[in-house]
């Protein structure tokens, strides 16, 4: 009995839904020109190779300025290996009749060539399926009498498969939102350890993917499948096609005095060069010859109408695949970093008042989230300041490249601005966090106690030192430092791929043996995960280093190693998401998350739980309005707080009763009134604080409280509770 062809024609449908065709293609619409003083300018140049039939059919229009006979040498180059090599006699050739001979003036030429079943077995088979091919088709015209090279034009073949997605660049914001939400959620409900996890690593996971938009950025000439991925990750620079916000760039350029590009309305009349990685040496005269044709292409559109050619390298080339003009590439960018401060801004206020609702409306406990209702406005300037370090290495590289662009004047004062504003807000901060932990050592002979013992300087500051362990509390100047030197290169050494490329692997170098000596994170689960991050944007720059061409390696090698990059990057990026976004689920999800951290081993839970944990005893009670606190424990605006220098001080040591000129004592240790040093920590669990009832008779015999009306003890001058 014959089957019923119902279900065949079915899974067929269903088979080409998502494609024109189910056959397997190679096609090529972008054309380049690969030989110098090419007599020979094609407008139009479509390739199309179907290996079901061995068929490979062209199409070239363009104008000839050769008379003569030629011979077309046709040739098909995948991953710097020669697949396929053929001539062709147009003058024996029935459909080519027409360039024998070659005539001046404008030419169409459609043609085709079979391929042999032996030659089509040689070609793997994943040459059709790999994502973003690395081949091209090359014809040349040479003299027939005098095999002399008259022009030449090539085209770069597609399988029209890619890993430039969108949605991967969806599913990367995505994630990395959700880790740095999570983090905010969980420190408002008091889970202070998981909080600095999530966050630090999510920050680590964003620097990971600022690293790989670096890469793509650079003027090196980039294997095709490492340029689209690279792209996925753009968007983390701002790198985002809307179209009003181009609109709104394309205006102010112009109302500014600038005058924006067309490349990309120009198109039909502008042949666009991306450059990527030169598979032979032929491509480097194509390279000259279209910068030659660059430097006269308004002459040429305006004076005779010629087709111009354009090549576009490293930022340009990023813009260029993100359809955004090269002219905009800065204003792009500078405006998502506003609308990103500003959400961010909003929702932070939206979730103040949230909050006020549900508890007003009893849908919400009174003490959730109450450390950041006494207190959302420190929290707010806390979270700027965190927005602002995120967006750094973004605004570097962009203020920097319009510095050679000089898109207009007033871009340019927007970046300096910019620029001059981020670099003092993180520098001033920096310096504040080692005042603080410097103190904090010369008071209590340990940085954390004031970083941490305060809510004030731990919400505003704490961005640029929790992620590190308490005597490592310096290492965010190294990591700004390393981040601007980095987006220098990016964005200034735009005409060298070769020095940015050693430059990046000098930089990576560096970071990473500092990084694997110092372990300045805050465990050795957070010191692995940014060290791996570290051995992974070193061999990328390696491999960057490798597709500058300094090494002059053939061309399968790069394209070989083109895919390789692609593969560890992939793989690597896929687990710590799942890392991060794990953690983040459980930090939401789980009832005491902390549980899965072990206690830091700074102890720097003990001092926080210290000022969130203040009872309701009588004593404490004195001791918070000794302090200025409000009842929740934040300061007022009158009280001074732990971040005010010694010098702001009224109070002078002559005017200090002699009980309270001793030595500080931190929380947890005794003190020695005799010799003024600090005794082992008590023997208990949980190491006692200040504040400890247990201890009441011998905190009071210290000095470690004072009456409404006593003079401040230097403890609590230095701590900031005076």
């Amino acid at each position: 009995m014959a089957r019923s062809p119902i279900p065949f024609i079915y899974t067929l449908l269903l088979a080409l839904l998502p494609l024109a065709t189910a056959e397997n293609q190679l096609t090529s619409s972008s054309l380049n020109t690969c030989q110098e003083d090419s007599l020979f300018s094609a407008t139009h140049f479509d390739v199309s190779f179907t290996p079901s039939n061995g068929s490979l059919q062209w199409t070239i229009d363009g104008v000839s300025n050769i008379k003569t006979n030629v011979t077309l040498n046709l040739a098909v180059v995948a991953y710097g290996l020669n697949v396929y090599t053929t001539s062709i006699d147009p003058c024996t050739t029935e459909e080519l009749r027409g360039l024998c001979p070659m005539q001046l003036g404008s030419i169409e030429m459609t043609s085709n060539a079979v391929f042999d079943p032996e030659t089509l077995e040689a070609v793997p088979g994943i040459v059709y399926t790999v994502p973003d091919l690395d081949a091209k088709v090359q014809v040349s015209f040479n003299s027939t009498e005098t095999g002399e090279g008259l022009a030449c034009v090539e085209a770069d073949l597609s399988n029209g498969k890619t890993v430039d997605q969108k949605g991967v660049a969806w599913v990367l914001a995505v994630t990395s939102g959700i880790a740095l939400v999570s983090s905010a959620v969980t420190s408002g409900l008091g889970h202070s350890n998981t909080a600095a996890h999530v966050a630090a690593n999510a920050l680590s996971l964003f620097s990971y993917f600022q690293a790989q938009a670096f890469i793509g950025m650079t003027a090196v000439d980039l294997p095709p499948i490492v340029a689209s991925w690279t792209q996925n990750f753009q968007w983390s620079m701002g790198i985002i096609d809307v179209d009003f916000i181009q609109n709104i760039a394309t205006w102010y350029q112009r109302s500014t005095g600038g005058t924006p590009s067309q490349i990309l309305s120009d198109l039909g009349q502008t042949s666009v060069q991306v450059q990527k990685r030169s598979l032979d040496a032929v491509s480097e005269l194509g390279k000259r010859a279209a910068q030659l044709i660059t430097r006269q292409s308004t002459e040429n559109q305006a004076g005779n109408g010629e087709t111009a050619a354009v090549i576009i390298r490293g930022i340009k080339r990023v813009g260029f695949r993100a359809h955004i003009e090269s002219t905009n590439i800065f204003l792009t960018g500078y405006i998502f970093f506003m609308v990103f401060v500003a959400s961010v801004m909003l929702g932070v206020v939206l979730f103040k008042f949230i909050c006020e609702g549900l508890v007003k409306a009893g849908r919400l406990k009174h003490d959730q989230f109450q450390d950041f209702r006494n207190g959302w406005t420190t929290v707010l300037r806390g979270i700027m300041y965190r927005c602002v370090l995120i967006g750094f290495p973004q605004m570097v590289v962009l203020c920097l490249w319009e510095f050679t662009q000089n898109d207009s004047g007033a871009e340019i004062v927007l970046a300096i601005f910019t620029l001059a504003t981020m670099i003092g807000i993180l520098a001033w901060a920096s310096s504040k966090v080692i005042r603080l932990a410097r103190r904090s050592i010369a008071m209590h002979k340990n940085p954390a106690y004031i970083l941490y013992s305060d809510p004030v300087s731990l919400n505003k500051w704490g961005f640029l030192y929790v992620q590190f362990k308490a005597t490592a509390y310096f290492f965010i100047v190294p990591v700004l430092i390393y981040v601007l030197i980095k987006g220098m290169f990016i964005a200034l050494g735009q005409s060298s791929g070769v020095a940015q490329a050693v430059g990046l692997v000098i930089i990576e170098a560096v970071f990473l043996i500092g990084v694997c000596i110092l372990t300045p994170y805050m465990d050795k689960k957070t010191n692995a995960f940014n060290i791996s991050i570290c051995v992974i944007n070193f061999v990328s720059a390696i491999f960057l280093l490798v597709f500058s061409n300094v090494f002059n390696q053939p061309g399968i090698v790069s394209g070989v190693m083109g895919v390789i990059f692609f593969v560890y990057n992939a793989v690597f990026s896929t687990v710590l998401l799942i890392i991060v976004l794990v953690a983040s689920v459980i930090a939401l999800t789980a009832k005491n998350p902390d549980t899965r951290y072990q206690p830091m081993r700074d102890d720097r839970s003990s001092f926080i739980k210290s000022q969130s944990q203040l009872g309701t005893t009588e004593l404490d009670a004195l001791g918070a309005t000794a302090r200025g606190e409000s009842k929740h424990g934040f300061h007022n605006n009158k009280g001074a707080r732990i971040e005010d220098d010694d010098e702001s001080s009224s109070f002078s040591d002559s005017n200090k009763p002699q009980a309270y000129n001793q030595p500080p004592a931190s929380p947890g240790y005794q003190h020695d009134n005799n010799s003024g040093r600090h005794m082992p920590p008590y023997q208990s669990q949980q190491p006692p604080t200040a504040y400890d009832h247990s201890r009441n008779g011998s905190m009071r015999s210290q000095g470690g409280f004072r009456a409404q009306g006593a003079s401040p003890s230097p403890w609590q001058r230095g701590a900031g509770y005076d």
